[in-house]
């Protein structure tokens, strides 16, 4: 399974923002879509990733706020990517090592979308219910034996 196949079931909703972008509408518009992450894009290009972890921390350091804070300021600015052709079990890996939990999906310069953990834990589990399915299938219509036939 390619990162295309989560992103054809997934959908193509993207959510980017700017690096001049105040945190607090970053906040509001990962609330209102029930997002974890914002892709940070300036003239076109991918410059960041902006995540709930990152907010976390800026609040933690700030007291509990953060509504002077730019996103240019607290952002990812080395997100690591992935692209369509990408396997799944490549995601997995990178996401574990890099501890991350979004990754961009991008085709030479273009955004395509945003796979997270939770996408692809979904799809794997999709995929393996899906052969165990097949599986149980196959061996409910297991051919039968031949009959034994006497020789007289």
């Amino acid at each position: 399974m390619r990162v295309s196949d989560i992103l054809k079931v997934k959908g193509n909703a993207l959510f980017t923002v700017t690096p001049d972008t105040p945190l607090a509408a970053a906040i509001d518009t990962m609330a209102a879509h029930d997002i974890g992450s914002l892709v940070v894009m300036e003239y076109g290009d991918l410059v960041g990733m902006l995540t709930f972890r990152e907010i976390i921390v800026t609040l933690r350091d700030n007291g509990g706020t953060g509504s002077t804070t730019t996103i240019r300021k607290i952002m990812d600015d080395h997100p690591v990517t992935c692209t369509p052709e990408t396997d799944v079990n490549e995601i997995r890996r990178m996401m574990l090592e890099h501890h991350v939990r979004y990754l961009p999906v991008m085709e030479k310069r273009e955004l395509m979308g945003v796979i997270s953990f939770y996408d692809v834990a979904k799809a794997v589990v999709e995929e393996q219910g899906f052969e165990n399915r097949m599986l149980k299938a196959y061996i409910r219509d297991w051919p039968g034996q031949e009959p034994h036939q006497e020789t007289r």
